[in-house]
């Protein structure tokens, strides 16, 4: 692939070498380092004129860091006359922080300045993974991919689940529904989802499960999981509805704070995330987290991107 490049941020440099390895090409020469008051400094240590450069960062780790990191690597890519600089972020961080809620009128919609400081930096086009909510796409004047984890879930739940096909796709939230729907509709199976009621002060969330799960395996699906207290909440109330099985799969397992507890604690059979986020770490301490391999997917959408194709395909195929 002529005039190509490929560089890695710090924050995930096994997926970037496994997307790198799947397109047949080196890493470039990148060097990231930091002063002794912080500050991030980045070196391209190669010519990037003319080129078609990919950065992978994802927004994991040390986030504000690694976000300001990939802003300067793509400035530095635009300011030595690269052709075009797209920033792939496999998970896209503050993807959260999207709307004013009623309840705080003066929060932050930080998704969008961060879609500002991109587009300010220089990127020409971004490549993501299930963002929180599609929405975020509209915060951006240049192009943005989202991906979905979707094929791949589907192709591991054929695989790795023999009671498949007597299975209920769950959301533990109504912001997740629809995905849910997607899946459920793909496997031919029925779905649930769980209306959570909010807590009055010092009330424990009320949980309601809409659907039935009796004598099924329920498979929990959403697009992240962060401390995880409402995925392993979720699996309880499973479990007493009458679910024989619970699984959860996440596309970023975020895994903080407590969530490896309460997931060794929980009643899941397997706790299935993909590589967004390196998950090495957290599996050496939960044997429940397995994981799915997405790298073909963004290094198939950086072929076709290059190639001028239609990514479309991989919305609804996991590329071989």
């Amino acid at each position: 692939m002529p005039n190509i490049k490929i560089f890695s941020g710090s924050s995930h440099p096994d997926l970037s070498q496994k997307i790198a390895d799947r397109l047949g090409l080196e890493l470039g020469k990148v060097v990231t380092k930091k002063f002794s008051n912080q500050e991030t400094c980045v070196e391209i240590g190669e010519s990037v004129r003319g080129e078609d450069v990919y950065i992978v960062q994802s927004g994991c780790g040390e986030i504000n860091d690694n976000l300001m990191e990939l802003l300067i690597m793509i400035n530095a890519c635009k300011i030595a006359s690269a052709s075009r600089v797209t920033a792939v972020i496999p998970c896209f961080p503050y993807a959260r922080q999207d709307k004013k809620d009623k309840v705080g009128s003066r929060a932050p919609i930080s998704a969008k300045l961060v879609a500002n400081m991109l587009s300010v930096s220089g990127a020409d086009h971004i490549i993501t993974m299930d963002l929180h909510a599609s929405q975020i796409q509209g915060f951006f004047d240049i192009p943005v991919d989202n991906l979905y984890a979707e094929p791949a879930v589907l192709k591991w739940i054929k695989e790795n689940i023999p009671e498949w096909k007597n299975c209920t796709i769950v959301s533990p939230d109504a912001g997740g529904a629809k995905r849910v729907t997607s899946i459920a509709d793909r496997l031919n199976v029925d779905f649930a989802l769980i209306h959570k009621e909010r807590k009055k002060a010092n009330e424990v969330d009320r949980m309601v499960l809409v659907g039935d799960v009796t004598d099924r395996v329920a498979i929990l699906v959403d697009d992240m999981a962060d401390t995880c207290g409402t995925i392993c909440h979720a699996a309880d109330k499973l479990i007493s509805a009458g679910a024989t099985k619970v699984y959860a799969i996440l596309t970023h397992g975020i895994f903080s704070g407590p969530a490896i507890s309460r997931i060794n604690n929980a009643c899941f059979e397997a706790v299935v995330v993909t590589n967004t986020i390196p998950q090495e770490e957290k599996m050496k301490h939960c044997p429940k987290i397995q994981v799915i391999d997405i790298s073909m997917i963004l290094a198939e959408s950086i072929r076709r991107t290059h190639n001028g194709e239609s990514v479309s395909y991989l919305f609804s195929h996991v590329p071989l």
